[in-house]
This record gives C-alpha cells, structure tokens and sequence, in this order.
C-alpha cells in the first residue's frame, strides 16, 4: 500500500496528477472564440474536445460539462461512450483547468474543491466569465466535495504540483495586475497554504512567449513546466535559437536548478524538446508536450503532426514510469489559446 503525504499546515493538500483519479471533467465548446466563426473552425473545436474526451476515457471516466443548448449536439461527437457523462450547466467557454475547481483532500480522505476567482484570465477585453465564474461551485457540488471558496482569482492552469506541498506558478499569472492588484508574493503564498497546502513555491518570472498575445493567459506554468514525481520538473525545451522561447526556458532552467523542494530536496530537471515546427501564420508557436494530462495508467498528450511528437512522447512515457502515452493531435487547441491539460480537470480519488 502506498502512503499519501498529509496536509500542509492547512486542512487541504491539493494530490499530485499522477496520484488515482475518481474522473476528470471537462467542458464542451458552445460559443465564443473558443468555438470559432466559421463552420469548419466549429467542427474542428467541437471535434478536438471529443477526441481528448475519448482519450481520456480510455483509462478513466470523464464528466462533460454542456450548456443546456448543445446537449443534443455533444452526444452526437461522444457517440453515446458510457464512460463519459454529461450534466447541464450555462458556459460561456470550455477551458476547465481555469474555469473549474483545483480539487484537495483532507487528512481524513474527504473531497474538496477549491473555487478560485474567475475573471477571464485577468479581465480580457475579449472575454466573458458571468457563466463560467459559477462553475467551480457547480462542479465541486456535482463532485459532492465541500467548496472552498477563495477570494484570490487564479486558474487551475496556472498552478502545478507535487504532492507533497511543492507549487509551481509564475509572478506573471499570480501577480497580475488584471488578476489580483496589491497582492505580494507572500500573500499569495498564505493563500495557496491555506487552500492546497503548500508549503514551498518555486516562482518562475514568466511563461511561453506567445502566452502573453491576445489570447494568451499572460503566463501559465501548465504549458512551460511540470512534475513527474517527488523532485523532477519537466521542461518545455526549445533548441531554435532564432525562437523567442530559446532564452525563456534557459532562464527557467537556471531558478528551477537553483531550487529546493518542500521535503528540502534540489529539483531535477527533465527536458521535454519542443515541436521542431516554430512558427505559424501568426509567429513563433508555444506548441508544447508539456501541456498534457496524467490520467489512471497513462498519459493524455499533445501531439502536433511534427516530426518530434514520438521523441518527446516517449521522454513523456520514462518520466512516468512506462505508463500508457496516447496522442490527440493539438494543433486546433494551441490556435485557440491551450492544450489538452487546458481543457481538462482531474477529480482525485478519496478514501472517505
């Protein structure tokens, strides 16, 4: 039998991904930019969530989150698969890392849901949250976890962790002007002690480049690093010194070798190389392995028709012990704005 780390010095200790999940959840694209104007942007969005839907039920799962008017329309992509349920609930868009809760466990093995301020990724111009703001609360109440309400807005993407009171998070998502004005990095720290009990933080100053254009989050650490256990922290890792992104993850590299974890321990790094594709037809890509979920037995990743997807998915499947690595092409979700850990939320298992 393994045994879990305790707490933190709060009740709450927020479980790592590669934990056991009880399922994930995630949202179905019904409008906004997330579904696209045209009809093939559409079909091209509503296709890409079924396909990471699908994926993800291959191990575990899955509970869709559909506004009421395109109930009929999600069956008619998940082709009636039993193992993904779908309950109503008004949405504005369809990334639940951000939208939903960072679920946590207490000591005594009940389910908790921490539900962060939303406001649209540090209220932009382009976005609308007056739906998607409830949904941490209804999630957590469909999960029938006791919600634990936040005052601070943070997203799901935009925190990562080890388990055993390690976070990884950035100064350009936490300490966003948009997001929480007149925060200091030690208030930011009693709050995620409070919620997830953390007890260590590693600051990254920034995330990918191209995460801070118009639709970007201004800094997600989802999509530049991650754990894969106790101690190791996958890098995003761009070889193309003409990219942008090049300086970006050496600075990384240097804070993250620099940095002790919360059991005292100097972090190892793992580097995952970037798709060898650098551009787009609106510049330097922030495509990413990175952005992948950790699901019962295997790995939920990105891949981008490149010719590095099965290098970098098999570093993927070391760093995780051999488990299961399936690819779902991302190249529709990184033109909106994420990727498959973007889109996704894991509920972990309980005792209680």
């Amino acid at each position: 039998m393994t045994t879990q780390p305790a707490p933190g010095p709060g009740r709450w200790r927020m479980p790592a991904e590669w934990e056991p999940h009880e399922r994930t959840w995630m949202a179905w694209p019904s409008q906004g930019y997330t579904l696209g104007d045209t009809v093939e942007e559409v079909e091209s969005a509503r296709g890409t969530w079924a396909a990471v839907a699908k994926a993800v039920a291959r191990f575990e799962p899955v509970t869709l989150v559909v506004d009421p008017g395109d109930v009929q329309v999600a069956h008619s992509y998940l082709d009636a698969d039993h193992r993904i349920t779908l309950v109503e609930a008004p949405l504005d868009d369809a990334w639940m890392r951000d939208i939903g809760p960072s679920f946590v466990v207490s000591q005594s093995g009940s389910l908790g849901a921490v539900d962060w301020v939303f406001n649209g990724w540090g209220a932009q111009s382009w976005a609308t949250w007056g739906n998607d703001e409830r949904i941490a609360g209804f999630v957590g109440g469909q999960a029938a976890a006791e919600v634990i309400g936040s005052s601070m807005v943070n997203e799901g993407g935009g925190i990562h962790v080890d388990g055993h009171g390690t976070v990884l998070l950035t100064e350009t998502v936490q300490l966003d002007p948009g997001r929480n004005p007149g925060l200091t990095r030690a208030d930011v720290e009693a709050e995620l002690a409070r919620t997830i009990g953390a007890t260590a933080y590693v600051w990254l100053p920034r995330g990918l480049t191209r995460d801070y254009d118009e639709f970007g989050t201004r800094g997600h650490v989802d999509i530049v690093a991650t754990f894969a256990a106790p101690g190791v922290v996958l890098l995003h890792w761009q070889e193309d010194h003409d990219h942008p992104d090049y300086g970006v993850c050496r600075e990384l590299e240097a804070v993250l070798e620099g940095t002790l974890d919360a059991r005292g321990e100097a972090l190892r790094v793992v580097k995952v190389p970037a798709p060898r594709t650098t551009h787009d037809d609106e510049g330097p890509v922030d495509w990413s392995y990175i952005n992948h979920l950790v699901v019962n037995g295997g790995v939920v990743a990105c891949t981008f028709a490149d010719p590095q997807d099965a290098e970098s998915l098999a570093i993927l499947a070391a760093a995780y012990g051999g488990r299961d690595v399936v690819g779902v092409d991302a190249r529709p979700l990184f033109a909106r704005g994420g990727g498959i850990h973007c889109i996704t939320q894991q509920q972990p298992r309980t005792t209680a």
